[in-house]
């Protein structure tokens, strides 16, 4: 559906487009935001424009409304046209796989689905193309809670060959609700980067009003544009407002609420780098430097279970699994410990050649098996502690160690030793939200 011929004219008769940076004034108060596409599921007679604090805002037009153009977009923002380099800009890559930050919501059913391109989504943020030339990129479209192992190797595949052809930076449009156990998959299968990498997602979808989308895409767009630092990384909002964003490392993040816009935190560590919403970044941590050339090491081993310890849990529940399984990562109870019965069958596990991560269910804080007997038996079994790595981390680490070792052994080693900065090398001060 397209707007009504009334409001048509009076956009038309403004010289604006989408794009446009536009005031509407309805019943004498005036609203100044960027005009946005018109959607099949619009009334014609409202006009949606993106405010400054990068809410969208729909105003009904009346007989009264004004509608008057401040700033026309540059030549590379203008939606649906070929966009030309501008000389001294970097080049990024957006790629779509799907999640609520490509989706909206039916209006009949209410009911949100995945369905915006990357570009569609871009054309609905066109000051980005003032800071970088932009080229987009559909790998795929789903929610995350569907994307698995054949996914991030894609996704692998698609980074390595852009960023191989010249792209200064990677953004990856991603669900939320697995954007953790992506960004820490492409956090091993990618560990040489000549540029960074930025998974990122959004809480609400970009037709609400309400979301966080064009802000954490613009923030992810300015970081690649202006920031050397190689790496997988994840930027979503740092706090309830549109005023800062926090730089997370791939191995490192968790989605921490439901459906709170800051939800992502850093887990044991401090973000790498905070963005206010000028794109000025101010870096709290190291950075890996740039390689020439990036690597990809795609393969996992899918034969890689995750189990959470509880109470009374069953060995005989979960035989059949845990030993058919030639790796096991236990979120254990406190310092990482189970019961004696279920260490029984992990003994098992790994006498039958898997191998035995232990992790904490605390999300704050290392295991530690050294301080109570349980431990100490645990470990003596050949269980191996992971220190303050992150169960999910742990699970993607122990799947691209068994597929990239030449035996066990070696999976092992791997295992014991900071690859892509999932664990502390020494204990800080616990940062607790």
């Amino acid at each position: 559906m397209r707007y009504s011929d009334r409001l048509s004219k009076m956009i038309v008769s403004a010289g604006a487009k989408e794009g446009s940076l536009i005031s509407v004034t309805v019943d004498g108060k005036g609203h100044r935001g960027v005009l946005m596409p018109n959607k099949d599921s619009s009334d014609p007679d409202i006009i949606v424009i993106r405010l400054k604090n990068g809410y969208y805002a729909g105003f009904r037009a009346g007989k009264g409304t004004v509608i008057k153009l401040i700033e026309q977009p540059s030549v590379n923002a203008v939606a649906g046209k070929a966009r030309k380099p501008k000389k001294g800009l970097p080049d990024i890559v957006v790629m779509g796989t799907g999640g609520t930050i490509a989706s909206r919501a039916d209006t009949r059913t209410g009911a949100v689905s995945p369905g915006l391109s990357a570009e569609r989504l871009l054309d609905q943020i066109p000051e980005s193309f003032d800071i970088a030339n932009i080229r987009t990129r559909d790998l795929f479209s789903m929610f995350s809670e569907n994307i698995s192992v054949e996914q991030w190797q894609h996704i692998a595949e698609a980074v390595g060959e852009e960023m191989n052809n010249g792209a200064d930076g990677i953004v990856i449009l991603h669900g939320t609700d697995t954007m953790g156990y992506t960004a820490a998959a492409l956090s091993f299968m990618l560990r040489e980067l000549s540029g960074p990498v930025v998974l990122v997602g959004s809480q609400r979808s970009p037709d609400r009003p309400s979301s966080d989308a064009p802000g954490n895409i613009s923030a992810s767009v300015r970081f690649c544009a202006s920031s050397k630092a190689a790496g997988v990384y994840v930027i979503m909002h740092d706090t309830m407002n549109d005023d800062s964003y926090a730089v997370h490392r791939g191995t490192r993040v968790r989605k921490m609420h439901t459906s709170r816009r800051d939800a992502f935190r850093s887990i044991n560590c401090v973000p790498v780098a905070k963005m206010d919403a000028s794109g000025s970044i101010t870096f709290s941590d190291e950075v890996p430097k740039a390689s020439e050339k990036t690597s990809v090491s795609k393969n996992m081993e899918k034969k890689v279970i995750l189990l959470y310890y509880y109470p009374g849990m069953d060995p005989a529940l979960f035989r059949d699994v845990v030993m058919g399984s030639k790796g096991v990562v236990m979120a254990g109870s406190g310092l990482g410990h189970v019961s004696g019965e279920f260490a029984s069958l992990l003994k098992d596990a790994i006498d039958n050649g898997s191998v035995v991560v232990m992790t904490s269910q605390c999300i704050n804080g290392p295991t530690g098996m050294n301080v109570y007997d349980t431990g100490r038996d645990l470990q003596r079994m050949g269980i191996i502690p992971a220190g303050d790595m992150l169960p999910e981390t742990a699970y993607v680490k122990l799947m691209w160690a068994l597929a990239n070792s030449e035996s066990t052994e070696e999976a092992k080693k791997m295992m014991k030793v900071r690859i892509s900065y999932e664990t502390n090398d020494r204990r800080t001060a616990d940062v607790i939200w």
